[in-house]
Formats: structure tokens, sequence, C-alpha cells
């Protein structure tokens, strides 16, 4: 409960820089990450709008430091950006939650907030599953609206001036009011939400900005899962994966299983194969669909090929947290000489009989 409260009051919302563009995954090295040079606006809050806030800048990680709790600090990046909505993960040391935004008609609003999603998958177009006002225009003191829970936000001040490691700054106020509790925002023009303070029974948390850094990619440890037929068992070997702004996760993973870590594992994927889709279902299974290629060049007896389908479903399953994946092949059931699975059928994630690769 205490992590929940300190997600749901201190991360409730993230603004941040400008500029954005779609991109396919490039394939480029990573450049090493370095800061952002910004400099202070002195643009009046009231002739902003959302528009001014609404702004992000792919590939940057944003770094917040805490006071008044562990949970305070916590670092955000930009997993895509479509047109006026952008996909923010936070991680607060305790867990990572996923948030769609969008602008539109004179509201900026939060659709969806996912906790504990470790996984990364374009969740922008999703069915909104929470809405919360944070922003709306006119950007001026006395807007106000009340949040679905009964909580009060409004615009209190312009121009207030807020100190941070990465500057100075002149900020929007925004502050959501309960019973118990109080959280002022501060938004600046072009960089976004540099501040927040959340107060209750005169105690204080708050988190400021304390880096931007560019080229910063998102770095996610996957588990991928192999096949020795030479004694019968799986070896798994854990891989880290960078993923820039809208970077497509089906083939950061595709092409990782087609990398071998050594020569005496087996290969899962062929040379052609592909993932054409891949995403966690909200019956909590996972749901992968492959190129006919996966048949055609597996050229594989009984054994190893059970072998391959369990290095398939471990890697997935694990990936998104599940116990089962339904794994077809030109959207049809799985088939071949020697499994055949009926249509709905899932393959189980299995770890026993598994060992690292040393």
């Amino acid at each position: 409960m205490k992590k929940h409260l300190l997600i749901t009051c201190l991360l409730i919302s993230f603004v941040f820089l400008s500029g954005c563009a779609n991109k396919e995954p490039s394939g480029e090295t990573v450049k090493p990450s370095e800061e952002i040079k910004t400099t202070p606006t002195e643009t009046k809050a009231e002739l902003l709008t959302i528009k001014d806030y609404y702004a992000y800048k792919e590939n940057t990680k944003y770094v917040y430091e805490g006071k008044g709790n562990e949970y305070a600090s916590y670092n955000v990046f930009i997993d895509y950006i479509s047109v006026n909505r952008v996909q923010l993960r936070s991680n607060n040391g305790g867990t990572e939650t996923v948030k769609v935004l969008e602008n539109k008609e004179g509201e900026l609003r939060i659709l969806l907030a996912r906790g504990e999603c470790y996984y990364r998958e374009n969740l922008t177009q999703a069915p909104s599953s929470h809405v919360e006002v944070l922003l709306k225009e006119p950007l001026t003191v006395g807007t106000s609206w009340i949040l679905e829970d009964g909580r009060k936000r409004s615009i209190t001040k312009l121009d207030v001036e807020i100190t941070t490691p990465v500057g100075i700054y002149k900020t929007l106020e925004v502050t959501t009011e309960s019973k118990d509790s109080k959280t002022q925002d501060y938004y600046a023009p072009n960089i976004g939400l540099v501040k927040s303070v959340f107060t209750s029974n005169e105690s204080e948390v708050s988190s400021t900005l304390s880096k931007l850094e560019t080229d910063a990619p998102l770095i996610q440890t996957v588990r991928f899962y192999y096949p020795n037929a030479n004694v019968d068992k799986l070896y798994f070997v854990n891989k880290q994966l960078s993923f820039k702004t809208n970077d497509i996760t089906r083939l950061m993973i595709e092409n990782a299983f087609k990398d071998l870590p050594k020569d005496e594992l087996g290969k899962v994927l062929g040379t052609n194969v592909k993932i054409r889709s891949l995403y966690l279902n909200k019956d909590n299974r996972a749901y992968i669909d492959f190129s006919k290629e996966l048949l055609s060049e597996m050229n594989a007896g009984s054994g190893y090929e059970s072998l391959i389908l369990k290095s398939i479903t471990n890697t997935i399953g694990t990936y998104y947290g599940v116990d089962q994946v339904y794994l077809t092949v030109e959207n049809k059931p799985y088939a071949s000489g020697h499994i055949e699975m009926k249509k709905g059928e899932f393959f189980t994630v299995n770890l026993t009989n598994t060992l690292e690769l040393k």
C-alpha cells in the first residue's frame, strides 16, 4: 500500500521535453548518455497552452531525486510517441509503472495507468482504463476541475520560481487537494514537470528533476532459453536489450533469439523466421505469431522440436510474467508432423530441468 500511495500521489503526471519523431528500429550503436543543456525560459505562463508542456524528446531519460521517502526518487523513459499521445515508463526502484497521456480538446489526460509493468509493449492505442485530467486550459490562475475520486485540481500560481539541479525555472503551479493531503506540481515551459511536493499530516515528500540525459536507451534484461539436444536440457542466458523510443519489441526479441550465445546450443529461430505479432492479452496470456518459416526452417525431430517450443514458451512467458503462451503460425494454431495444437490450446511455461549458461 505504501508503494501504491507514492506511485499515485508522487508520479501523478509526467510532462517533458520538446520535439518528437516516430521511427523504426535503426540498429545503430547507442551513444553514451550525455546531459541536455537547458536554458531557463522567461515566457509568461499565461500566454502558453498545454502544447508547450505536452512536448517530448525521444530517447531521453528524466531523473528525479526524492526527499522524504525511499520511493520519491525515480527515473522516466519515453517508450512510445504517437501523434498526440505518449507512453511513459517510470521506475522508482520498487516497481515500474507505465502511463499513456493524451493532449486533446484543451486537456492533458492520463488514459491508461498500469503498475508492475516490466514488459515493453505499445499501449498508446489500447482502450482507456483510467482517465484523469492533469492540465486544463486556459492555463490561468483559477482554472479548476474535480477528479473522479473527488479530489480538486486547480492552477494556483503562475511564474513560480523553482530551483533544481538542472536549472532555475519560472513554473506553473498545479495543486491537487483532498481531505487529508495536498500535491503541488510545478511545470516549466519546454521542460515539463520539474518538481512535485506531497504534504499530509505535516509530513512532506518531494521529487525534483535532477538530470536530463539524451541518447539514453531503456535497458531491459531478458532471459532467453536455448535447447541443447546432446543433454536434452534447456539453457538460459540473460541478455541486455537496448530500446530506443518507438523501437518494436517483437523485432528486438526476434533478433536476440537468433544470436546464439555458444555453438553447442541449438538455434530456436531460423534465419528467415519472423515474429509477426507479440502481445499480452487481457486473459493474462502472452500471444505470439510466427511466419511460416518457423516450421519450414526447423528441420528437427520430435524431441528437438519439443525443446525449441519450450525455449520459446519459457522466454516469452518469463518476459511477460505469465504461465501460458498461445503460439500460432500465420495466425493458425501450431501444427507440424509431430505436434499439433488445437485452437485455444496453450503452451505452458516449465522451468524445470533448465540451467544457466556459464
